[in-house]
């Protein structure tokens, strides 16, 4: 690790953000982190900075804390919004198109991801041992054609805004999709207003809310 090029990439984060070092190192709860880090710079002081101030700082510069480090991966491709919890259990509500543009939190994932991301936190155990409650699943923005989806694991919003992580399959009527779990009855007929395809799962101790320390995990 050199310091100099740590601290170049966090300087470029805090232009980016257009934050100040002093307001970054207070929110990452490591207060002068980035004073110290340049003044180490400064005095070829080599005794460096530790990982657990680069994973405290990382959520709060909107990268990862391999990126502080080594510079691996894009600065600003591991960060997610998370639009909201999905029912792999009883529907939950509100209704997607009520949740803000910006989703309700962000999250750093331990990969990149496409810029056109959402995320969703798992709430209830129908889907159980795929998912657990507190997972996030990850998958596009834009809806799938349902018929695209029928026989895979998908985000679901049913035309009366019930939002459920469930497989889909094609219902006993036309442009009616009946919704599976693997330890629930499954509920038949509904109609799907939105869809899309599960891509990836980061487990429920394995990632981290914008403003809280950094877990690294692992795709599912």
């Amino acid at each position: 690790m050199e310091l100099e090029d740590v601290l170049a990439r966090v300087e470029s984060r805090l232009a980016a953000l257009g934050l100040s070092a002093h307001a970054a190192s207070q929110a990452a709860k490591k207060p002068d982190a980035i004073r110290n880090l340049r003044r180490a710079v400064k005095n070829g002081d080599r005794r460096g900075i530790t990982t657990e101030t680069l994973a405290a700082l990382a959520p709060v510069l909107k990268t990862s804390a391999a990126w502080l480090l080594e510079g691996v991966g894009d600065p600003s491709s591991n960060l997610v919004k998370v639009m909201g919890r999905i029912g792999a259990g009883a529907e939950i509500l509100p209704e997607f198109g009520q949740i803000p543009a910006e989703g309700l939190f962000q999250i750093t994932v331990p990969f990149s991801i496409p810029e056109d991301s959402i995320a969703f936190e798992v709430e209830g155990e129908s889907m159980w041992p795929r998912y657990d409650s507190g997972d996030v699943i990850i998958c596009w923005r834009q809806s799938e054609d349902a018929e695209s989806v029928v026989g895979r694991e998908a985000a679901v919003c049913t035309r009366d805004g019930r939002r459920y992580l469930k497989r889909m399959r094609r219902g006993a009527t036309a442009g009616t999709y009946d919704l599976e779990s693997h330890n629930a009855a499954p509920i038949h007929g509904v109609q799907i207003a939105w869809a899309a395809a599960i891509q990836a799962v980061v487990r429920a101790d394995q990632w981290a809310r914008i403003g809280q320390a950094e877990k690294l995990g692992t795709l599912r």
